[in-house]
């Protein structure tokens, strides 16, 4: 269903929790849609436009109903879990505006999910995937700042790519960057990084840009930003030349990022911020992927694991 023809009650929600939370339009888009879906399924839909009020009026009954049909269509428990989330916000959100005096999913409990523990790099692999580009080339130069700024920050790969030069600042160290929900944070360099980067900006950059004066900190030998699409393909082929076994993705250094400050002992609440988490309960999962890798040592290596 379009936003033209999305009921508008579901608009006004949408409205308001972007203005309130700054949600990004991923989330927005995503609230509507399974919005959405439910009206259709309650039978509000362009033909049917008096009937969108089903969806204020729905019971919890009636919600059960739906999940069971979700269930019975093979629709991951993943994906129920966040439409039983969605219809918490909006009906949170008609309490709240007095146009309900129940909520109706108060009661229902989320389907139970398997924790998915993402993919990660041990720290001998990501010395690998460092030392992977040939240095001696403008591009290997490049190449290598790319992953040792990306794993000393834990930035996101649109973050990493979409970096400008007034982001950075040499002096203090630090990258600004501009996250989800348009959250800024400040995450430190660290000494490596600082020492590749600053080599980058006096030698490789310069080179590749051949004149041209852009904003983007990482830079093609076009003399354009990087896209997550071409860092997508490096790091896939530079894992392939590290003989790294384990399929990566772009989001692997980012996990490894927050493991390895786990595993050496960073506090919680301190790689949340690092991360840009909003909620520390995703920031947690970082936890079970040490406690994971702590086990595998302890197996492998112990007399009597």
């Amino acid at each position: 269903m379009s936003k033209s023809t999305t009921p508008k009650i579901i608009e006004q929600f949408i409205d308001v929790i972007w203005m309130e939370r700054g949600l990004s339009e991923n989330t927005l888009s995503a609230y509507r849609s399974d919005l959405s879906k439910f009206s259709l399924w309650l039978g509000a839909d362009e033909e049917n436009r008096a009937a969108e009020n089903q969806i204020i009026l729905a019971e919890r009954e009636t919600i059960v109903a739906y999940l069971a049909e979700l269930e019975k269509k093979q629709i991951s428990a993943t994906s129920r879990a966040r439409f039983l989330s969605s219809l918490r916000r909006f009906y949170a959100y008609l309490l709240r505006e007095k146009k309900i005096e129940v909520d109706p999913v108060a009661l229902i409990d989320a389907p139970k999910l398997g924790r998915a523990l993402p993919k990660t790099l041990s720290e001998k692999d990501v010395d690998s995937l460092l030392n992977a580009p040939d240095i001696s080339t403008f591009l290997g130069l490049r190449d290598r700042v790319l992953f040792e700024v990306l794993y000393a920050t834990g930035l996101r790969v649109s973050e990493l790519v979409g970096l400008q030069l007034l982001q950075v600042n040499m002096q203090q160290g630090v990258v600004r960057v501009t996250g989800k929900g348009n959250k800024e944070r400040l995450v430190p360099l660290g000494e490596e990084s600082l020492n590749w980067l600053e080599k980058y900006l006096t030698t490789a950059r310069l080179e590749l840009l051949k004149g041209k004066v852009v904003d983007a900190l990482f830079v093609t030998n076009r003399g354009g930003g990087m896209t997550r699409h071409a860092f997508w393909h490096l790091i896939k082929r530079y894992a392939q030349k590290a003989d790294i076994s384990a399929d990566i993705s772009p989001h692997t250094l980012r996990h490894a990022f927050a493991t390895h400050l786990l595993n050496h002992g960073a506090d919680l609440r301190v790689v949340q911020m690092l991360l840009g988490h909003s909620d520390l309960s995703t920031t947690q999962i970082y936890t079970h992927v040490a406690k994971a890798r702590l086990k595998t040592l302890h197996s492998t290596h112990h007399p009597r694991g």
